[in-house]
């Protein structure tokens, strides 16, 4: 049983910015990406990318269109340190790509952080220092002028090391760590501190980041804490700011989106929100939050299972089958009236109007997908789900009382076998329920015109016994029924070429009831001529009558 929580844990107050402005604002652009899966998502797993692994998951992150991406903590390990010497060494970090790594604002790692970089076209250098009070309490033994005087002298020496080697273009990003926790004076206090020892321009910023290290309130109080630093970064114009979001508390994507409302310029997460605890930013449905809101997220996810593909294989991490836009099921309905908005969605969409398919955020093919999985059968499915797969995958148009009748057919299976059935699954069912019954089977049959109608002559069997019938009508279907000699009325039919498969295949549809019946049974028949199909779904319905 859970204690009584307000003896150990207490809200986070929030903050005072009765003026504030972001709830009026939307999203109109993408941000500045900066891909962490090499540090911040490489630290989170069980076990670390090898060497050729780091290299998979950074030519993916290029190929993907990412122009930042932090490779790497490279004073943490003689791994990491090696890493980064490689990919300047080798020449394989294209023109427009600038990594970024991370460094403590402590003097022998950022020597030691310069001597990976040597060598490199342009970088970003990132350093940061607990700025929170648990931290500076608990964990440094530090007061706020101290942990102050301890990023700034990082901050100068960042700076007069990079002055060494004018032939890279620098550029610098400081972040509070924990800011979320850090109180605001303080945060703009330090911030304002490094950035006066950097004297960023509006042509040459500098980047502050605001690491919601750990996620400690609802993503307006970190809202309000992104605009109020918004406010009072000096100089502004000569500033990135930037957002960090962890999910501890589930809300990391809405305090990225919220935060950019607020002010944020750029944001650093992970591929699928790897990353410490419950994981980074979850950079792949940020962008594609976006997308379906019609702004370009400038990242290109078009085949999203290539990506999430070569994610599993670097990180060892599977990705949940109901992840947002790469899981297996997103695109997904099993649920029958799901099933049935979504058919008749795909039936009136038009590919050059917007996208209005229901239950479908977006169109899956713009992520790579088929429509292979967008419905699928199992004991919560309805009518439509069984007749959109059958329509889709074997040309059959159904009439809605039929879809209605064999719906039932399906259901009664589910109950037996209680697993899902694929489209192949149904067709199978659909064969072996209309067009394989017994005791009926056709053989040939011949028709002739006569003064009052039509006479037709066939061949059955019965029960596996030779039949020869005759009879006449109005037409072929009247005068077979005569022929039959079942008291049986046509209550509906229709008939229409299959829209997939053989040329000039035709199906055939007929609902036939007898005087003592509320209702009909259907029968099906498929023939390339017409009326050879309309005396099979005749045989169809009548063996249905008699199982």
């Amino acid at each position: 049983m859970l204690i009584q929580p307000q003896t150990k844990y207490q809200s986070f107050q929030p903050i005072d910015l009765s003026d504030r402005t972001w709830p009026a604002k939307s999203i109109s652009r993408p941000p500045i990406w900066l891909s962490t899966d090499l540090r911040d998502g490489n630290q989170a797993l069980i076990e670390p990318m090898n060497p050729a692994q780091k290299l998979q998951m950074f030519n993916l992150l290029v190929q993907i269109g990412f122009k930042e991406i932090e490779v790497g903590f490279p004073s943490a390990s003689q791994a990491e340190f090696d890493f980064v010497r490689y990919l300047i060494e080798h020449c394989l970090i294209p023109d427009d790509v600038v990594i970024q790594v991370l460094v403590p604002a402590r003097e022998d790692l950022i020597h030691r952080t310069f001597a990976a970089l040597k060598g490199v076209p342009q970088a970003i250098v990132h350093v940061y220092n607990a700025t929170a009070p648990a931290f500076r309490r608990i964990v440094f033994g530090r007061d706020q002028d101290q942990t102050i005087d301890l990023a700034t002298t990082a901050a100068q020496l960042v700076y007069d090391l990079a002055a060494e080697h004018p032939e890279t273009r620098w550029q610098f990003q400081y972040s509070p760590e924990v800011f979320t926790s850090t109180e605001l004076d303080f945060a703009r206090n330090i911030c304002n501190a490094v950035l006066d020892i950097w004297r960023p321009t509006p042509q040459h910023q500098a980047i502050i980041n605001l690491p919601a290290s750990v996620e400690v309130a609802t993503p307006n109080v970190f809202a309000d804490q992104v605009e109020w630093m918004h406010r009072h970064l000096i100089p502004r114009d000569s500033v990135i700011l930037c957002v960090h979001t962890h999910n501890d508390r589930g809300c990391g994507i809405a305090a990225a989106e919220l935060a950019q409302m607020a002010g944020a310029e750029r944001v650093e997460g992970c591929l699928f929100g790897n990353g410490e605890r419950t994981g980074n930013v979850d950079l792949v449905t940020l962008a594609m939050n976006l997308y379906t809101q019609g702004i370009h997220p400038g990242l290109d996810f078009s085949q999203i299972d290539e990506v999430a593909q070569v994610a599993q294989d670097c990180t060892q991490l599977p990705i949940h089958p109901r992840h947002p836009y790469a899981g297996e099921l997103v695109f997904t309905a099993f649920s029958g009236s799901h099933q049935d908005a979504i058919k008749k969605g795909f039936a009136v969409q038009k590919s050059d109007e917007l996208w209005q398919v229901p239950y479908l955020p977006m169109d899956p093919a713009d992520v790579g997908r088929t429509y292979e999985s967008v419905v699928r059968v199992n004991s919560q499915s309805g009518k439509g789900g069984i007749a959109f797969l059958l329509e889709r995958d074997y040309g059959l148009v159904l009439p809605r009382p039929l879809q209605i009748e064999f719906g039932q057919v399906v259901q009664k299976t589910m109950d037996t076998v209680g697993q899902e059935l694929s489209s192949a699954d149904l067709w199978q069912l659909f064969t072996r329920e209309y067009l394989q019954g017994s005791p009926f089977k056709y053989q040939s049959h011949q028709m002739s015109e006569t003064r009052s109608g039509w006479k037709i002559v066939a061949e059955l069997e019965r029960e596996q016994q030779p039949l020869k019938i005759q009879g006449e009508g109005n037409g072929p279907i009247d005068a077979f029924l005569n022929a039959l000699d079942q008291d049986l009325q046509v209550c509906h039919y229709e008939e229409r070429a299959l829209e997939q498969g053989s040329d000039a295949v035709a199906i055939a549809t007929i609902q036939l009831k007898s005087a003592q019946e509320q209702k009909g049974s259907y029968g099906v028949g498929i023939h390339p001529n017409i009326v050879t199909a309309s005396l099979l779904a005749i045989l169809s319905a009548c063996n249905r009558k008699h199982p």
